[in-house]
């Protein structure tokens, strides 16, 4: 008779065959958090623009909320991080199209870090009731750092700038860009919230009513906030109309050096000014009341080349409208990048100097010590630009025009300074070309979407190479140019002075959101030191 069973007292023969299978099931275990967490990642920045599938956005999160449930800080780390890097790295990929890759992989390591953070954050207070709101306040608490460390913050990512697109962009009129992105995030995280519920219900065939009720509320609260929000959105000509010009004037691609490129660009830009001064006097095109220009449309300085002021002042009068010029200035052994108001009679007559300057692209921080490591890079910022330090807004034919320029665009506090101000009509002059034909452009006129819905103001996105755009208050976009081409977009546009609610709160909605966070993380974390002291005992 064969023995089909081991006998008492000895271990146990496993199949030799089972164990590596087991231990491949194991380690797919194991890693299924951590691909999941960064292919969530990735989803999410499918959710960006040039696309519009916004609502990509809750499913991301959702999973998410899925891979850190549960885990301890430190897992909750990695994961977060690993989300975080699936994100930044194809999202800011164009970083590195001037400067090669390693700009670009150092960008997305660093600021990967703040959601490695934010997941830390999130897993430890996963357990808590209303876990979808802390976790939505968390994130919201991970951009207000990110948005302001390390040298002067980088906000580019922001959960609200996906969203031009999306049923939740209302929001943005009732607390800005925070309360857009909370809202989006805390969506996300409801919905797992009732997905883990209901595969509970099923298991235990029992539904605990008031964690069900906050996950519905979850998913329930941002939808019904933003259709309610709808009616601060508007584009009603509250102060009457103007009719603006946005210039184009293009690049060129290649074969000259420096200074003659500088001037190839001033050029491209008096010329496209003068043949729309063309078509207004054959009645093609109305006469415009102001004319805007591009960030770097005249690299060479007008105060200090006589050849360059002369060609700005022609086209200026050529078209008889104020135009706003983006020059490279030098004053007082200072170097700015500036906009100048400049008048068809009276020449240059205001300027705005660009408050949030670039760091590693308009000044290079860590200066001496990144000289030893790589004097490439200190050769390609020669010299730091000095910053601003007042808002911009100029008065072009009785019409009040802030200016934020390029890279202010993703910072709150710029483009609302614009709006206290008084400006009725935001313009965000840009010079993307550095960047090629990469998403940074799509992903920076989606700002500007938010931002006229922000603040409800037309927006005009002057580019030197594309895409230039009209965006009327309720973020449509009415017009736009193509990529390295010279264009010119002409449209009379509506005046407004009304305040939204975003507008008047300011830094507010964000401020409540971190407190929040702070709150919940820190419920949780005296929770977690009880639980283990009683459980010591």
């Amino acid at each position: 008779m064969t023995a089909t069973a081991t006998s008492v007292g000895e271990p146990e023969q496993l199949d030799p065959q089972s164990a590596p299978a087991s231990r491949a099931a194991g380690l797919a275990r194991r890693l299924l958090p951590a691909a999941a967490a960064a292919l969530s990642g990735v989803l999410l920045y499918v959710s960006f623009p040039p696309r519009t599938l916004w609502w990509l956005a809750l499913p991301a999160f959702a999973v998410l909320g899925w891979v850190l449930r549960g885990r301890t800080w430190k897992t909750g780390f990695g994961l977060g991080y690993l989300f975080g890097l699936g994100f930044l790295l194809p999202l800011l990929v164009w970083t590195g199209v001037e400067v090669g890759p390693v700009p670009w992989l150092a960008l997305a390591v660093i600021e990967a870090v703040f959601v490695g953070l934010v997941g830390a954050g999130i897993a430890v207070a996963s357990r808590l009731p209303a876990a979808p709101v802390w976790a939505a306040a968390l994130w919201t608490a991970g951009e207000a750092a990110r948005a302001r460390v390390p040298f002067g913050g980088f906000p580019w990512g922001k959960i609200a700038f996906g969203q031009a697109d999306g049923v939740f962009l209302p929001l943005a009129a009732l607390g800005g860009t925070p309360v857009l992105g909370f809202a989006v995030v805390l969506c996300g995280f409801g919905l797992y919230e009732l997905v883990r519920l209901a595969v509970e219900a099923r298991r235990t065939h029992a539904v605990r009513r008031a964690a069900a009720s906050v996950a519905l509320l979850s998913v329930a609260m941002p939808v019904v906030g933003a259709l309610g929000a709808r009616s601060l959105v508007g584009d009603t000509a509250e102060d009457g109309t103007a009719t603006v010009a946005v210039i184009q004037g293009n690049v060129p691609r290649a074969g000259l050096e420096f200074n003659a490129q500088r001037r190839a660009v001033l050029d491209h830009h008096v010329r496209e000014t003068e043949r729309l001064a063309a078509e207004v006097r054959a009645g093609k095109v109305p006469r415009p009341d102001f004319v805007l220009w591009p960030e770097n449309s005249s690299d060479i300085d007008p105060f200090r080349n006589p050849d360059a002021y002369a060609v700005i002042d022609g086209a200026a009068r050529a078209i008889g409208a104020p135009i706003s010029v983006g020059g490279v200035v030098v004053r007082d052994g200072k170097l700015y990048n500036e906009q100048i108001l400049w008048d068809p009679r009276k020449g240059p007559t205001d300027t705005y100097d660009k408050r949030q300057i670039q760091p590693f692209g308009e000044y290079l921080p860590l200066r001496s010590l990144i000289g030893a490591v790589n004097s490439e890079w200190t050769s390609m910022v020669r010299q730091d630009f000095s910053r601003g330090s007042r808002p911009g807004v100029f008065t072009m034919n009785g019409t009040k025009v802030g200016l934020v320029t390029c890279y202010e665009a993703a910072f709150d506090w710029a483009v609302r300074s614009e709006v206290t101000d008084g400006a009725q009509l935001i313009s965000v002059p840009s010079n993307n070309a550095t960047f090629d034909r990469s998403e940074m452009t799509y992903q920076q006129l989606a700002m500007s979407r938010v931002r006229a819905v922000e603040h409800s103001r037309t927006v005009t996105v002057p580019v030197t190479s594309g895409v230039s755009a009209v965006i009327m208050p309720d973020g449509e976009i009415t017009q736009k140019t193509g990529m390295f081409v010279a264009d010119s977009l002409v449209q009379k546009v509506p005046l407004r002075s009304s305040e939204t609610p975003a507008t008047r709160l300011g830094v507010l909605p964000e401020t409540l959101l971190v407190l929040v966070a702070a709150g919940g993380l820190g419920w949780a974390v005296v929770t977690g030191v009880r639980q283990r002291r009683a459980g010591a005992v």
